[in-house]
């Protein structure tokens, strides 16, 4: 499973996931970018508010979220290649101010109670 999130991207990749999901984000589910866009509204999204994505992956759909609304992102998850390409992809977008990276569970989670306003775990469960 871990293997998986180290394979780099590859103009192949890259178009397939731009077909189907809608972005380039590097992503390893099946969250679209109609699905991630709805979760702005859903979630009330806006700068100030914090959001936890558990199963964060590679970074979608947390990444996007914070790029689009300006809320601040604690991604979490526990597979090491995976954190590491987020956190590629959160320093290339220039998100390091409001996006954290976390190796952590999401039945282990090291945060108080109502540290967030927003929880998402897309393609974990």
């Amino acid at each position: 499973m871990t293997q998986r999130y180290g394979l780099a991207a590859n103009k192949a990749s890259e178009i397939i996931e731009r077909q189907v999901i809608g972005a380039n984000y590097g992503t390893n589910g099946y969250t679209t970018l109609t699905q991630a866009r709805s979760l702005v509204k859903a979630l009330r999204l806006a700068p100030g508010v914090r959001l936890l994505d558990i199963g964060a992956g590679r970074g979608w759909p947390g990444l996007y979220l914070s790029e689009v609304t300006g809320c601040e992102a604690v991604l979490a998850d526990v597979p090491m290649p995976a954190l590491r390409i987020a956190m590629t992809q959160r320093d290339q977008l220039s998100l390091t101010p409001l996006v954290s990276i976390c190796r952590a569970s999401g039945t282990n989670l090291p945060f108080r109670a109502a540290s967030f306003d927003a929880v998402v775990h897309t393609d974990t469960l």
